[in-house]
């Protein structure tokens, strides 16, 4: 049998390869996502990777990063920015304006607004960080086990979730916090988790519904793959995401939570230092030496709004409705 021409050959080779490369790249559209995702070298990133690169691109996001990381960063060292103690006060000093060396001026106790403006970031963070933190693992773990299984756990979960949905939450935090003497943050933040679970465990729900869906589940169920392979592998890292977009938002209401809680007299109680705390004791003064109320309430707005900011430039990133 004669050889084909060089030429021909060549030609034969190059559309074969062609088809090839076509093949492999519509393989890897239909596994890894749209091409136009890609990098210049062909491979397709991820969710999690084009999220990043959207958000290094928001300024909504490097703006309210940056005032996250300040606040982090005094709730664990305050002594960076304020010398003094938020403890020391000289009534001689009491409700005294701005003076050299002390900004904020002094509250009704004759003690440094400014520091205590500082020193109670460490407070209102950690309710926040660790109440967030507690109401997502709880909430993430339990809507996702009634989402993957369904049945009877998904509607015991559900009829559990409605019953803690119909308690006021400033009215919950009014009866249960009464009855708990320690002035801590941990009793604020247990209530918080158990009152912000069912939101939480809600989304994890319906979004883990929504990727059983899919047919990547399917074929990995054909494949032999068990129920917990599934959920761990390819279930849960594809619905993370609404639960993380939710639990950033909620950081910033837990935060204001707090606060509310400890000016109503519920909350963080003395000898802790809190935004709250001064907030309430600056409320009947407030005519007399507006300092007092300005300063805290400032902190408190800032810290809010930085991380419902950086909630919603998370949200934007990880929804692909968005896009």
């Amino acid at each position: 049998m004669p050889e084909p021409d060089p030429l021909e050959k060549e030609t034969i080779t190059s559309v074969g390869g062609g088809a090839m490369t076509l093949a492999t790249s519509d393989a890897e559209t239909l596994e890894g996502g749209p091409i136009p995702g890609g990098t210049q070298s062909g491979k397709a990133r991820s969710l999690w990777s084009d999220a990043w690169h959207d958000l290094l691109r928001s300024s909504v996001f490097v703006l309210s990063a940056l005032v996250i990381v300040f606040l982090v960063v005094i709730a664990i060292r305050p002594s960076l920015i304020a010398s003094g103690n938020p403890l020391s006060c000289d009534l001689a000093k009491a409700q005294e304006g701005s003076q050299p060396g002390h900004p904020f001026g002094y509250d009704t106790q004759g003690c440094d607004v400014y520091t205590r403006v500082v020193y109670g970031a460490r407070a209102s963070i950690t309710v926040g960080v660790c109440a967030t933190a507690g109401a997502a693992l709880l909430g993430g773990v339990l809507g996702g086990l009634a989402g993957f299984f369904g049945g009877w756990w998904d509607a015991l979960l559900s009829r559990l979730a409605d019953v803690f949905f119909g308690i006021p939450i400033i009215l919950g935090g009014l009866v249960f916090l009464s009855m708990v003497t320690s002035g801590s943050v941990w009793p604020v933040v247990g209530f918080i988790v158990l009152l912000g679970w069912p939101q939480i465990s809600r989304i994890a729900r319906g979004s883990v519904v929504g990727a059983k869906q899919h047919d990547y589940v399917a074929a990995a169920r054909a494949l032999g793959a068990g129920g917990t392979r599934l959920l761990l592998r390819h279930i849960a890292p594809n619905a993370v995401a609404p639960v993380i977009v939710v639990a950033t938002i909620a950081l910033g209401t837990y935060i204001a939570l707090e606060a509310t809680l400890s000016f109503l007299g519920v909350g963080l109680k003395p000898p802790t230092v809190s935004w709250g705390i001064d907030i309430s004791n600056a409320s009947n003064q407030i005519r007399n030496a507006p300092h007092m109320l300005l300063w805290p309430a400032g902190a408190l707005s800032l810290t809010v709004l930085a991380f419902i900011m950086l909630g919603d430039a998370v949200r934007d990133a990880l929804d692909p409705k968005l896009r």
